[in-house]
């Protein structure tokens, strides 16, 4: 069976499923899933060098907002 955002096992009732992907150099591009929904990616055009941040309600489970922070420039 396939499970929300290709996790191996499906989250408990009341739990949200994420995954997250850190990338490799600049072959592999990092991405954000939060409930089968891709928040991050390279094809979103959202990710940069350095921190990759999605901030979701922990309640409702709602995109806020996402960013990135490139910590190799300062």
């Amino acid at each position: 069976p396939r499970h929300k955002c290709g996790n191996q096992k499906s989250c408990p009732q009341n739990y949200f499923a994420f995954k997250i992907i850190s990338g490799a150099a600049n072959v592999v591009g990092p991405s954000i899933c939060f409930e089968d929904l891709v928040l991050m990616s390279n094809v979103k055009n959202n990710i940069g060098r350095g921190l990759n941040i999605a901030l979701v309600n922990g309640s409702t489970g709602q995109l806020l907002k996402t960013d990135t922070f490139d910590m190799y420039s300062g």
